[in-house]
Parts: C-alpha cells; sequence; structure tokens
C-alpha cells in the first residue's frame, strides 16, 4: 500500500511526457515528424511544389525564335515504320496522324514572309515518277521556303535535274543522296549561299540503326523570315 503513491506519481510523470511529445509532434516543434505528416494532408497551393518543368516553346524548342524568325521542327521517317513530321511555328504542316505523309519525300511549300502553308505533298521515290517531283519544285517563287523529310526511299528515281534544283534551294547533301538515306533539309527558293539547315545520314552497316535503315534524323531552330528580295 505504501507503494501506491510513488507508483501514481511515477505513472504521472510518465502520461505528462508522453502528452507533451505527442503536442510537440501535433504542433509540428524543434525535430518533430509533423511537418511530413503536415504535407500529406496540406492544400497544393501551401504544399511545397517540385520543380517546374522547363518550359517549351513554339514546335518544342527550349527558347523562343528572334523577331522576324519562324521556329520549327523536323523528323525524318524511322525505316518504313514511322513516318515523319514537319512542324512550323507549332502547326503540324506533315504527319502520319495527319495522314498526308508516306514513302520518298515528304515536301511542304510555305510563303517565307507569312510562315502560312503553300502546299504539302509525298513524291515516292522508289515507284513513283520524278517528272511529278520535277513539276512540283522546278515553278517555285523567290523567297519560299521548303522544308523535306524522307520516309523508306529517298533517291532512287532522282535524276540530275533533281540533284541540281535541290542544290540551288540549298543543299550540299542531294548530289549524293542514295537508296535508303536519311535526310532532311529546310531551303529556299532565291538563296545565295548553302543552307544551315540539312541533315544527312546514309544507308550502310557503319549507320544503321534498324535493319537496313540508318537512324531518323531530327533537326530543330529558326529560320529567318525572307520574302522575294531578301
Amino acid at each position: 500500500m505504501r507503494l501506491a503513491g510513488p507508483l501514481r506519481i511515477a505513472a504521472l510523470v510518465v502520461t505528462v511526457g508522453l502528452t507533451w511529445i505527442a503536442v510537440s509532434i501535433l504542433l509540428g516543434g524543434p525535430g518533430s515528424g509533423f511537418p511530413r505528416i503536415q504535407q500529406l494532408f496540406a492544400s497544393p497551393e501551401s504544399s511545397a511544389t517540385a520543380e517546374p518543368r522547363a518550359r517549351k516553346y513554339k514546335c518544342g524548342l527550349p527558347q523562343p525564335c528572334p523577331d522576324e524568325h519562324l521556329a520549327f521542327r523536323m523528323v525524318s521517317g524511322a525505316a518504313n515504320v514511322i513516318g515523319p513530321k514537319i512542324c512550323l511555328e507549332d502547326k503540324m504542316l506533315m504527319s502520319s496522324v495527319k495522314d498526308n505523309v508516306g514513302r520518298g519525300l515528304n515536301i511542304a511549300l510555305v510563303n517565307g514572309v507569312s510562315g502560312e502553308l503553300i502546299e504539302a505533298r509525298t513524291f515516292d521515290m522508289w515507284a513513283g515518277d520524278v517528272n511529278d517531283l520535277l513539276k512540283f519544285i522546278r515553278p517555285l517563287h523567290e523567297g519560299t521556303l521548303v522544308f523535306v523529310a524522307s520516309y523508306d526511299d529517298p533517291a532512287t528515281k532522282m535524276n540530275e535535274e533533281t540533284r541540281r534544283l535541290f542544290g540551288e534551294l540549298g543543299s550540299r547533301n542531294a548530289k549524293e543522296l542514295a537508296f535508303r538515306d536519311s535526310w532532311v533539309f529546310v531551303g529556299a527558293k532565291g538563296v545565295h549561299n548553302k543552307s544551315p539547315f540539312e541533315q544527312h545520314v546514309k544507308n550502310s552497316k557503319h549507320t544503321n540503326k534498324y535493319e537496313g535503315w540508318p537512324e531518323a534524323l531530327e533537326m530543330a531552330g529558326c529560320i529567318p523570315r525572307r520574302g522575294p528580295a531578301s
């Protein structure tokens, strides 16, 4: 019976101590785990947010284009399975989703001042008629931008005139383009120098990513707007 008093005191001390620890945790005191609990129940406005994603601009570019420039992104076809894409100023000009791409050369003609699409067509360079392509690119007006993305085979039906015309549009690689090469190119009618917007990978055992085809190419950037006299 004499121990009852001390035991009650000890129990009281333990109870007070546990109560103090619990209150400290709930109030988020120093060293408490409450901030973690609080984060689970806090509203989105009050909770800590993750680092914001990098902002993407037109056609997925990491930064905006300067004034008087057009943003673009192009992807050549992957083997004969995944079609090419041509994006300009955040508008998809050609893609499999739009159902306007095909084997060969996929070409979009664009007004160099306004950035508006003039016409988009695909030319089968394996079984098609190269004269259809020549009729398309011979009468271009100065200042017209020409976007080209290959798919499957871009070159079997190419002749000397075709290669020369692409060279006049600013291409360095059209003269050597061969069977199942990958090629993306942006040129313009009336240019005086070779275009900086061109990529080419030859179909060879050293470059092929897929069986019989090289890797798909992707190119993006900012093109200066150009009129007939620019």
